[in-house]
């Protein structure tokens, strides 16, 4: 297993400030589940366990996973198959207790870690992004709700260690406890959903519950809609290229749709082509890969006709083009552009991605695709359909 540097060293945010770089995501899977009666790790939701589920999770936003158990054993027997290669276990070396666990990741992996309870029911990537952006200078981030701190879906840094050491020799096992003696940033939020855990009997029933509501409510809805502008030869295909993948890896069904004076896909001769020579408003060609369809029209079509008839399922649409009416634009600035270039003012587009000083409050360069692509789901509120 790959395991990052040993830093907390910040980096600059999209918005200037510092952060933390965290690359660690720790699931802490130690408790007894005395409560429920039964090992909720093992509970299945949606066709996975709840252990399943938040490895998964944890893996699809950080390059380096662990879990936290008592025993190996205890972590095979909530698995339905193999434990991912590049998942390291650790097992407790004081067990009993979440701060148990917490030492030992931080002792063994050096580094930030992100550690989230393992039977939390709906965790939830724009709140884990949320809680990642508070954490610099201090060496805990954590939610609150009402008044009600979240300590299993927090950030830790190495700086907690000392601290959780002198808890553990003095007998005192609570989160809670460590709190007082170490900088503390708490990130307000108005829903506890992303934090919901399974306890009881009680609980297990409502997150079935809401894990059937969910399904019925996810039937696809329209997509968002950006805009990528920018003048001739400033990159922008060269962006999207980029930014694809990055948004896909996030778990979002991406489209693109590209605004051009004129085009044409299909090729003279073609048996497909000579359907429409011959008059036929619209055709098709099909493979088993492939779609392309073709329909003469009076009039460009727009995005909202774009959306409702080939646009099912799509969770975002990047436009190339089409900058009057996608709610939402990014500028990209060429190589030796500058601010008096721009084809959008900073204050009307939600970022640029540019290498020199544009005036936008959100620049990025290409480098920070990844940023950047986090940056759009949490600014735009998109979140991948599962039905």
């Amino acid at each position: 297993m790959t395991r990052p540097e040993p830093t907390g060293a910040p980096e600059p945010g999209p918005d200037g400030s510092a952060r933390a770089r965290v690359a660690v995501g720790v699931l802490l899977a130690g408790g007894e589940s005395r409560r429920m009666g039964r090992d909720k790790r093992a509970l299945r939701l949606n066709g996975a366990s709840l252990v399943e589920r938040n490895l998964a999770f944890l893996r699809s936003l950080f390059p380096t996973v662990a879990v936290s158990v008592r025993d190996r054993a205890q972590l095979d027997e909530a698995l339905g198959g193999p434990l991912p290669a590049s998942v390291e276990v650790l097992c407790d070396e004081r067990p009993g207790s979440p701060l148990g666990g917490l030492a030992t990741a931080l002792t063994r992996l050096r580094a930030p870690i992100f550690a989230l309870a393992a039977d939390i029911a709906f965790a939830d990537r724009a709140a884990v992004e949320t809680v990642l952006e508070a954490f610099h200078d201090s060496d805990v981030a954590l939610p609150v709700v009402g008044g009600h701190l979240e300590p299993l879906h927090a950030v830790y840094g190495p700086g907690c260690l000392p601290v959780i050491r002198t808890l553990l020799d003095d007998g005192r096992h609570s989160i809670l406890d460590l709190l007082p003696e170490v900088r503390v940033v708490t990130v307000p939020f108005t829903s506890s959903r992303p934090f919901f855990n399974v306890n009881t009997p009680g609980d297990w029933d409502e997150a079935r519950r809401r894990a059937d509501d969910d399904q019925a409510a996810d039937a696809p809805g329209p997509p968002a809609f950006l805009a990528v502008v920018g003048r001739s030869r400033s990159a922008r295909t060269d962006l999207l290229e980029l930014l694809i993948p990055e948004l896909k890896g996030l778990g979002l069904r991406v489209g693109t749709v590209m605004r051009t004076a004129d085009f044409d896909i299909d090729y003279p001769g073609k048996d497909s082509w000579r359907h429409g020579q011959a008059g036929a408003a619209a055709y098709a060609v099909g493979s088993p890969t492939q779609l392309a369809y073709v329909e003469t029209t009076d009039r460009e079509a727009s995005l909202d006709e774009l959306a409702d008839r080939f646009f099912p399922g799509i969770d975002l649409v990047l436009c190339e083009g089409f900058r009057e009416e996608a709610p939402q634009v990014i500028e990209v600035v060429g190589p030796g552009s500058g601010a008096d270039e721009l084809i959008v003012p900073p204050a009307e587009a939600l970022a640029a991605v540019a290498d020199v000083d544009t005036g936008h409050r959100h620049r990025f360069d290409f480098a920070e695709t990844p940023a950047l692509a986090r940056f759009i789901v949490r600014r735009l509120g998109v979140a991948p359909h599962t039905g």
